[in-house]
């Protein structure tokens, strides 16, 4: 039987499966199996002693059973936890042999499932675990971006795991001078939330050579069920990466931070050897009139989550991600190449038992692909139609720092004349795309492009070093300030470069090693560094301690004319005053009636107030400047 009419209509009706069980379900009786592969003749189920591909350690071959809507089914009494398997397809007159889609736990990279009981790799304390700022409005969440490696992996680091699940979570560490280093640093900068780079199975690494210098960011799915095992202290027992990643996410939340998973399931790192397409060819994929796979991504292929049995994947990949592992929210990678309805069922099917977990992702309008012409994606312009997810806000990164697309374009910090009606609507949280705060995500760096100071550096290298910092603290102040859901590289608190060992600064990592991509912490033994990081501090303390930055009516922020085309200023509430002055001269505004408190200036921030001024502010070159009305 050939099927190759995925989209139909009676496609979808005599093949939509809405069960729970696909996949493995262990008891310690017996193991049921569960596979959808409507295009299948035959199916077997094939037992391995270990997690190996291409060792000959094969224990039995069980035939499953034809059932409904195309699944396949079998169950194997007995206790089979820690037994690897795979299915035997045939199909089209051919037989493959491929992981379990639905797999929980795999062996050494990922071409094995294995049968697990997940119970077991519980830590201590796991069932009290729980997500440490549930329920905070979105505006009040502040979110750090880290990889696993680079928390680590740098000699400074005096972390013991290095590029480790558990690395991310030891408690004491610090440089040789005793600064804080890891997840301390993390903790005490005063964040909410830090969002990791990808952690689920992924591709390019040899998970074998863990220690071997590979290094990727991830963005390749090949198990998105399945945490990456080059992170784990042992990739050859499915059990051990599953325990860890369990353990990471408790230490996080005993140290007060919320975790959010970077998640990429607009396509997979081969398609053609994906496990879902080879045990139901092409289904998972979209395809071009041609027949060739589409590439609105840029890494070869596009998924098709328009199709039933895909958005179920991805739906259920999300709640499994949240029931099992207590993932606290989700940052999609191009969520703009899947569908509304997917990304609607997935916030919904998560809130029912998870109502405050966060969702938001790349809004990036991409997608051409012909089949999903009249399919609404999940761009920023539908930003209404998806009330509960969130977008990163380009364009307050592109108005500040200049165009991703053209590194030496100047932004507004870096002396272009201001962008007066942009910076205005994203400091009030509403950028053209939304009317609310809470869907706009504002940021000037990330793992994508340069970091914030390289940036600077390449729209600026005349800049002196002194200058470069003042510019790199103007970003912050603004993006702290303004409403919205705050958001940061990891490092770019500490002035994180990328210098590529040839003269340049490279603005595209994902495979650069340890030397380039690892945090430096011993820079923080530098006063001037270690001033930028206390910049942040007191930035944030600010913003923590100011409901007025955070919530009420975008309506409330008002655009001040200074008569200086490199410098914006706003009233918030009538009670506090924000003034952005990024020309080479100082500026000298009006203040209203009363006295003011000056919470923010160039080189400090924080919860206390600086100095009181009346009638005039003075504000320095290159500087921002943050006031409230004293009581």
């Amino acid at each position: 039987m050939q099927i190759r009419s995925y989209t139909t209509k009676k496609f979808e009706s005599m093949y939509t499966y809405t069960g729970s069980d696909l996949g493995a379900v262990w008891n310690k009786d017996a193991t049921r199996f569960r596979l959808w592969a409507p295009t299948a003749q035959l199916v077997n189920i094939r037992l391995y002693a270990g997690g190996t591909a291409g060792v000959d350690d094969l224990i039995r071959t069980i035939a499953m059973t034809a059932d409904v809507k195309g699944t396949w089914t079998a169950e194997i009494p007995g206790d089979m936890n820690g037994v690897y398997y795979t299915y035997q397809v045939t199909r089209d007159g051919k037989t493959v042999e491929a992981c379990d889609p639905y797999a929980r736990a795999v062996g050494v990279n990922g071409l094995r499932a294995m049968v697990i009981d997940l119970a077991s790799t519980d830590p201590v304390g796991w069932k009290q675990d729980q997500d440490p700022h549930a329920g905070i409005p979105a505006t009040d969440v502040i979110v750090y971006e880290q990889h696993i490696r680079d928390m680590s992996a740098h000699p400074s680091s005096g972390i013991k795991n290095k590029g480790q699940y558990l690395g991310m979570v030891e408690t004491g560490t610090a440089t040789d001078s005793g600064i804080p280093t890891g997840i301390d640093h993390v903790r005490n900068l005063g964040v909410t939330h830090i969002q990791l780079l990808p952690i689920y199975d992924f591709g390019f690494t040899e998970e074998s050579l863990p220690d071997g210098g590979q290094y990727n960011w991830g963005y390749d799915p090949v198990n998105y069920n399945v945490p990456e095992g080059s992170y784990s202290s042992d990739p050859f027992h499915g059990e051990v990466r599953v325990r860890e990643v369990k353990e990471m996410i408790k230490g996080f939340h005993d140290q007060g931070l919320s975790v959010v998973m970077d998640v990429v399931y607009n396509h997979v790192y081969d398609a053609d050897t994906f496990c879902f397409n080879q045990i139901v060819p092409g289904y998972f994929s979209r395809k071009d009139r041609k027949g060739a796979y589409t590439n609105n991504s840029a890494c070869g292929n596009d998924n098709a989550s328009e199709r039933s049995m895909v958005r179920k994947y991805i739906v259920d990949s999300v709640k499994y991600w949240v029931d099992e592992y207590h993932i606290d929210g989700f940052r999609f990678d191009l969520v703009g190449l899947i569908d509304i309805q997917t990304i609607r069922e997935v916030v919904a099917q998560v809130r029912k038992n998870h109502p405050n977990v966060i969702f938001y992702g790349e809004g990036w309008d991409m997608c051409n692909a012909p089949s999903v012409s009249n399919v609404p994606m999940t761009v920023q312009k539908n930003a209404d139609l998806v009330p509960s997810f969130g977008f990163f806000n380009d364009t307050i990164r592109d108005v500040l720092h200049g165009s991703v697309f053209d590194s030496k374009e100047p932004g507004f910090i870096t002396g272009q004349k201001r962008k007066y009606w942009d910076l205005a609507f994203c400091y009030a949280g509403v950028p053209s795309w939304t009317k609310h705060p809470e869907q706009s995500v504002n940021y000037v760096s990330c793992h994508d492009n340069h970091t914030l100071f390289d940036r600077i550096t390449e729209a600026v290298p005349k800049a002196s070093f002194a200058d470069r910092i003042r510019m790199n603290k103007l970003a912050a102040a603004f993006v702290f300030t303004a409403r919205g859901i705050p958001f940061f590289l990891g490092g770019e608190e500490m002035l994180r470069t990328k210098p590529d060992g040839k003269g340049g600064l490279d603005h595209n990592s994902y495979r650069a090693g340890d030397a380039v991509n690892s945090i430096k912490w011993d820079t923080l033994e530098k006063p001037e560094y270690m001033d930028v990081l206390n910049y942040y501090k007191g930035l944030i303390k600010f913003r923590n301690t100011h409901p007025q930055v955070r919530t009420g009516s975008p309506d409330e922020v008002i655009p001040v004319d200074t008569g200086n085309d490199h410098c914006v200023a706003y009233f918030v509430k009538e009670d506090l005053f924000a003034i952005f002055n990024a020309g080479p001269t100082a500026i000298t505004l009006p203040l209203p009636d009363g006295q003011w408190e000056i919470f923010v200036d160039g080189t400090k921030a924080g919860s206390t107030p600086l100095l009181t001024v009346k009638d005039s502010i003075d504000v320095a070159p290159i500087c921002a400047a943050i006031l409230c009305r004293k009581e």
